[in-house]
C-alpha cells in the first residue's frame, strides 16, 4: 500500500510538473493572443511580479533609453538593455537558444535580423490591439515580428560645404569630377542598393553607380551614425546612405547638416519581436504593446524616427518612399552583398 501510494504521488507530481512546464512554454503565445478589455492590466500585473525585462537591441542608447525610461516609469518594471550591432543581436540570441539558455525577452532591431529569427523559429506570433493602427508594410505575413519604425535611407550634406542649389537632382549628376573626394557611403547598405535597382532598373542603376565611383570616388565608412557625424563635421560633404532620423537629430542640435532625396527614399521597416521562451513573458508582451501604442510611437517620433503607426503624424513620413521587402532581400542577400561590394567596397 505504501509503495502504491508513493508511486501514485510521484506520478501526480510528475504530471503536475509537466503541466506547469507546458503552461510556461505556452505563456508567451497565450498572452500575445489574449484580447479581453483588461489585457493591459493583466500584463502589467504579471510584469510587476516578474520584476524585470531584458531587451537586446541595435538602436542607439539614447533612442532606446527614451522608450525604456517611459516604460519603467509607467509600469514600475526594471528594463535591462544589451546593445550591439543587429548582426550580433541575432548571433547572441541564436547561440543562447541553441544552448537552451533563455536570457532575452525582446529583440528590437533591424528587419532582416528579425526575419532571420522568425526562420529560426525563435520568436512568437504576436497579437496586439495596436496592430490595426500600423501601415501595411509594418505587418509581416507570419506575425512573428512587427515594424515599429522605418529606417529611411536619404542623402545628407554639410550645409557649409555644399550649397542647396548645387545638390544633384538625379543620380547621374554625381558622376561629375567636381564631386571627387566629397562623397561617402555606408559599408553594408546592400538593401538600399536592392531598392535602387528596383526603382531605377538594373542596367541604369549598375551604370550610374559605377560611373559615380569611377569619376568621383566614394569613401566607404562603417556605421550610419559615424557616416552622419562625418557629414556634420565636413569630412564627408555629401553622403549617399544616411538614415534621415540621425540627420534630423544632429540638425536639431545645430549641426550644419541637412538631408534630401534623389528620387523616392528607400525605406526598410525595423521592429520588435518577442522570444517564444521569454523568461519574463508578461513584461515582454507588455513592452511589445507599449512600443506600438500611440504613446510609444510618439516617443519614437520625438526622436525623429518615422513611426509605423498611422495614429502618430510626423512630417518625415510625407516623403515619397519605396519599400524594401525584407524577406526577398534576406533570400537574395548574397547576390546584393556581392553587387554592393563590387560597386563600392572593392573600389575603395
Amino acid at each position: 500500500m505504501k509503495r502504491r501510494h508513493f508511486l501514485s504521488s510521484l506520478a501526480a507530481a510528475l504530471a503536475a510538473l509537466g503541466f506547469t512546464h507546458a503552461a510556461q512554454a505556452q505563456t508567451v503565445a497565450e498572452l500575445a493572443a489574449y484580447d479581453k478589455p483588461d489585457r493591459e492590466q493583466k500584463l502589467a500585473a504579471g510584469a510587476k511580479k516578474e520584476g524585470s525585462l531584458d531587451i537586446y537591441t541595435s538602436a542607439q542608447s539614447d533612442d532606446m533609453g527614451a522608450l525604456v525610461q517611459a516604460f519603467e516609469k509607467k509600469y514600475g518594471v526594471k528594463v535591462n538593455v544589451w546593445r550591439s550591432s543587429s548582426e550580433k543581436v541575432l548571433q547572441r540570441f541564436v547561440q543562447e537558444a541553441r544552448a537552451n539558455r533563455q536570457a532575452m525577452d525582446v529583440a528590437e532591431t533591424n528587419g532582416p535580423e528579425l526575419e532571420a529569427m522568425h526562420r529560426e523559429k525563435l520568436v512568437e506570433k504576436m497579437g496586439s490591439p495596436y496592430l490595426k493602427d500600423l501601415i501595411p508594410q509594418a505587418i509581416t505575413p507570419h506575425g512573428e515580428w512587427t515594424g515599429t519604425r522605418l529606417n529611411v535611407f536619404v542623402q545628407a550634406y554639410n550645409t557649409n560645404a555644399v550649397k542647396k542649389a548645387e545638390l544633384p537632382k538625379k543620380w547621374e549628376d554625381l558622376a561629375d569630377p567636381k564631386w571627387k573626394g566629397k562623397l561617402g557611403i555606408e559599408q553594408e547598405d546592400s538593401d538600399w542598393l536592392a531598392g535602387q535597382y528596383a526603382e531605377l532598373g538594373e542596367q541604369r542603376a549598375q551604370k550610374v553607380f559605377k560611373d559615380i565611383v569611377d569619376k568621383a570616388g566614394v569613401s566607404v565608412r562603417k556605421g550610419h551614425t559615424l557616416l552622419t557625424q562625418l557629414v556634420a563635421s565636413g569630412e564627408i560633404p555629401l553622403a549617399l546612405t544616411v538614415y534621415n532620423y540621425k540627420a534630423e537629430q544632429l540638425k536639431a542640435k545645430g549641426a550644419p547638416i541637412d538631408w534630401f532625396t534623389i528620387g523616392p527614399a528607400i525605406a526598410r521597416p525595423n521592429g520588435i519581436a518577442v522570444n517564444r521562451k521569454a523568461p519574463h513573458p508578461h513584461a515582454a508582451v507588455l513592452f511589445f504593446d507599449f512600443e506600438l501604442s500611440p504613446e510609444g510611437q510618439g516617443i519614437l517620433a520625438k526622436r525623429d524616427f518615422v513611426p509605423t503607426s498611422k495614429k502618430v503624424d510626423t512630417p518625415l513620413n510625407k516623403i515619397p518612399m519605396k519599400f524594401v521587402d525584407t524577406r526577398v532581400h534576406l533570400d537574395e542577400f548574397q547576390k546584393w552583398e556581392k553587387a554592393y561590394n563590387d560597386l563600392f567596397t572593392k573600389a575603395k
